[in-house]
């Protein structure tokens, strides 16, 4: 197989899951990792337009790169050594960013996605939904850990419950 393998990266244990599913596939591929994570200025970037400041621009992007980096050791325990990585950090909205990092046909694109369920159904975010709709690969949709939905109901109160692995 050729191609690279584009994941969104952002911190949530759902992205976590993301980037574990990459990481697996891109060894099964014998490919090269790009995880990207998309950030914006905070505020926006109209607000920053307002008023831009270079300092805090690079402020952000440190974070960015930052932020990155920790969902490797959170999600792996560091970035894995017997596969290419590639990692990028980018000013971009992320289903754009994300669709453009894996525009090849032979590319796979992982993202998460179902980070909030609406009557007992996961809803799929909207970058998941744009990378579904313009990606020209293929996309997995890795759906968030079990646990962050293992809930019951008691009367009065929700109490969460751990599932034994």
């Amino acid at each position: 197989m050729s191609g690279v393998v584009v994941v969104g990266v952002h911190g949530s244990l759902t992205s976590l899951a993301a980037l574990r599913t990459a990481v697996d596939e891109a060894r099964s591929r014998r490919a090269e990792l790009v995880p990207v994570l998309a950030w914006a200025p905070a505020g926006g970037e109209l607000v920053y337009r307002a008023a831009p400041s270079a300092p805090l621009l690079n402020f952000w992007r440190a974070q960015a790169r930052e932020r990155l980096m920790t969902a490797f050791e959170e999600a792996l325990g560091g970035i894995p050594k017997d596969i290419a990585v590639t990692p990028h950090a980018v000013r971009s909205h992320a289903g754009q960013i994300l669709v453009r990092a894996a525009e090849s046909p032979e590319d796979l694109l992982v993202v998460g996605y179902g980070h909030r369920r609406v009557f007992g159904r996961r809803l799929i975010g909207a970058t998941a939904r744009y990378c579904v709709s313009h990606a020209t690969g293929r996309v997995v949709l890795v759906p968030p850990p079990e646990l962050l939905h293992t809930r019951h109901r008691f009367p009065g109160r929700t109490v969460s419950a751990i599932r034994a692995a």
